[in-house]
């Protein structure tokens, strides 16, 4: 086996080292050890993490049923209660999702069990833990199979601890940006350094504060002092530690003190922890008022960057998942009549004014009725007798075709028009039950509609 096979040997679960060096799990060049549990201690991470798990988790998932008018949500479908509301007895759609979008975001993949009965029906779904699941493909089929290690008891449905095999069928599988298209690679794996960084100014920061924010210092002593450490421990005994902040010291026999730490303002200890917050959070293209970074956020703007938050950051997950769910919880007739999809439309209304006016432009414009408006905003709908379904339009609206027949008309009904004022001039009609004029001072004005339009001269 060659050093690139072994590199991409154990695609789902990337090694600390490999041929002596330090590959993605691991030391980092800051000399802190990151792994899915240790960066998220760092609270950039867990809020990333966080705020994109329960933004999917809080998203309305149904399944829908193509008809030749539109699309409808299939109640009956076995897949809707699973789906919308308990995949399992053991927790609920919210919590299934979360921890399927957590795993995803530490590890690059997302593993959860289907139970299906003799008829293949899908009768619930169990999550499964990324960093005990290996991918592999039969040499002999071509089939890509699952093996998970079971040492716990977190999924009631193995009896047996050690290696089992799953099939294809079996798993629901959502993977991240990888290499190869099966797997995906953990995106706090390909980040270690960054955080690393982060967490080794976090700990930086927390042994400073805990010597009471003085930096480290030489004392210096001008004869040979047989026992230094005897001088050191009762240093830090009188004047280390938080508790002894404060507190003057007294030198004797000509000892001196000499600081040659750092301090945290020359070290930029408060611009290097920002800059790692702004990594972190480029790292999940997360915007960062959303995780507390208020500097360059402002009235104005934090409307836009949250839209664009879910249309850049959430939308791909959310295609990731409807499509891996799809795959694997429809059958090839099952997809021909029905999808499943998640409900981004609340995410994406705006402020109340804006809803509003878009709401009006729909109204006017004949593309929304008031029911349509009212179930946008959750609201019970109008009965139809009263004009809750109705499409109306503005009527100085026409089609382009039939721009040119209203001016043909209105020549029509002048020339009509004076041919009539003619025949009153001689006489013809009388004023009183015939002539569609009034003759006052001897000019004749519209009385009648001639031709089915008013004309006045």
């Amino acid at each position: 086996m060659n050093l690139f096979s072994k590199l991409f040997r154990s695609r789902d679960k990337p090694t600390d080292h490999l041929g002596g060096l330090s590959f993605l799990f691991g030391q980092t060049a800051a000399g802190k050890a990151v792994n899915e549990r240790t960066a998220m201690q760092t609270t950039a991470v867990y809020a990333c993490v966080r705020i994109l798990a329960e933004s999917i988790a809080c998203l309305p998932l149904a399944v829908y049923r193509r008809w030749e008018g539109g699309k409808e949500i299939a109640y009956e479908h076995p897949l809707y209660f699973l789906l919308h509301d308990a995949p399992n007895p053991e927790m609920t759609s919210f919590v299934l999702r979360e921890t399927l979008m957590t795993h995803l975001l530490l590890w690059g993949n997302a593993y959860a069990q289907i139970l299906r009965d003799g008829r293949g029906k899908v009768l619930g779904l169990y999550p499964l833990l990324p960093d005990k699941m290996e991918v592999s493909r039969d040499s002999r089929t071509g089939e890509i199979y699952y093996t998970y290690t079971r040492s716990t008891e977190e999924n009631p449905n193995f009896k047996d601890k050690g290696q089992i095999r799953l099939r294809k069928e079996d798993v629901l599988h959502i993977p991240g940006l990888g290499f190869d298209g099966l797997v995906g690679y953990s995106p706090i794996a390909m980040a270690k350094n960054a955080i690393g960084i982060a967490l080794a100014t976090e700990e930086y920061g927390a042994a400073f504060f805990k010597n009471g924010a003085r930096p480290g210092g030489v004392l210096e002593h001008p004869g040979v002092l047989k026992d230094p450490s005897k001088l050191r421990e009762s240093w830090h005994a009188v004047y280390g530690g938080t508790m002894n902040t404060g507190r003057i010291a007294v030198l004797e026999e000509g000892v001196k003190y000499q600081q040659i730490a750092i301090p945290p303002e020359e070290a930029q200890f408060l611009e290097t922890r920002k800059f790692q917050i702004d990594e972190i959070a480029r790292l999940y293209r997360v915007p960062p008022h959303m995780i507390g970074d208020l500097e360059k956020s402002s009235f104005n703007n934090i409307e836009q960057q949250s839209l664009e938050f879910v249309k850049y950051t959430l939308n791909p997950w959310v295609v990731r998942w409807e499509q891996s769910l799809q795959k694997a919880l429809l059958t090839d007739k099952e997809q021909k009549k029905y999808f499943i999809r998640f409900k981004v439309d609340g995410l994406l209304r705006g402020d109340y004014k804006c809803r509003m006016e878009g709401y009006a432009i729909g109204r006017r414009n004949g593309w929304l009725s008031a029911n349509d408006i009212r179930s946008l905003e959750d609201m019970n709908p109008i009965e139809s007798e009263e004009g809750g379904d109705l499409y109306l339009i503005n009527g100085s609206m026409m089609k382009l075709k039939d721009a040119g027949l209203f001016a043909n008309k209105q020549a029509v009904n002048v020339s009509q028009s004076h041919g009539a004022r003619s025949a009153c001039a001689l006489g013809t009609f009388s004023h009183t039950t015939c002539c569609p004029f009034s003759c006052v001072r001897g000019a004749c004005f519209t009385d009648r509609s001639v031709g089915g339009e008013n004309d006045e001269t």
